[in-house]
């Protein structure tokens, strides 16, 4: 599957004419080919990459409103998939959350353009603001809820911050992708943290599912 196959989709009316998968992949591309080429995200403009893509500036404003969304999409597309929780318990829901950001962690590794795109983002503030906003805030929203789930259905203590639990559970794995770019990440990680965390956070008498 091409990154413009997998590009997520918005809810709602599309924007102009109807899409065209080929005419969405040549952007898709044009802009792969703009980031692996060393082209800053800065100078990234939608007429370069109409020109690069062979098509006007119009036809990509038809299908993204601007630069910091088709940037968006791309890194989106060639990042790992957002996990499907199992539901059968917070410590079950919790190792697929961690599992899912040490994949992402692998991918930034091995793949120049997320490594380069992800290194840039920081110094776009439009760019920077939309995948947080987008991307990083719905993931940590995600970890808080299975959280606070925990806690209602005992868990986890009722008494725990659940903000810095999230912190202590997601802070291992981003501190060997970002701090500790040499680090392992290696299988199992995302089980050995859960259960080392939760050894200290579950009610008293309580064991693990």
């Amino acid at each position: 599957m091409s990154l413009a196959d997998s590009r997520p989709r918005t809810d709602g009316p599309a924007r102009g004419r109807p899409r065209s998968e080929s005419v969405e992949r040549a952007i898709i591309e044009g802009v792969i080919k703009l980031l692996e080429d060393g082209v800053p995200l800065a100078e990234l403009s939608i007429e370069r990459v109409a020109r690069t893509a062979g098509v006007g500036k119009a036809t990509i404003y038809r299908r993204w409103s601007g630069k910091e969304e088709l940037v968006l999409d791309v890194v989106r597309a060639a990042e790992p998939p957002d996990p499907e929780l199992p539901g059968t318990s917070m410590r079950d829901d919790l190792v697929v959350l961690l599992e899912s950001l040490r994949r992402r962690g692998l991918a930034s590794r091995s793949s120049a353009l997320l490594h380069n795109a992800h290194a840039q983002m920081k110094s776009s503030p439009r760019i920077w603001a939309a995948y947080h906003e987008t991307v990083i805030v719905p993931r940590r929203n995600l970890g808080l809820e299975v959280l606070r789930r925990g806690q209602r259905t005992g868990e986890l203590r009722a008494d725990v911050d659940v903000e810095l639990a999230n912190d202590m559970f997601v802070g291992p794995i981003l501190v060997r992708s970002v701090m500790r770019p040499t680090a392992d990440l290696p299988e199992g990680l995302a089980e050995e943290i859960v259960d080392t965390v939760l050894a200290g956070l579950r009610p008293v008498g309580s064991t693990a599912s």
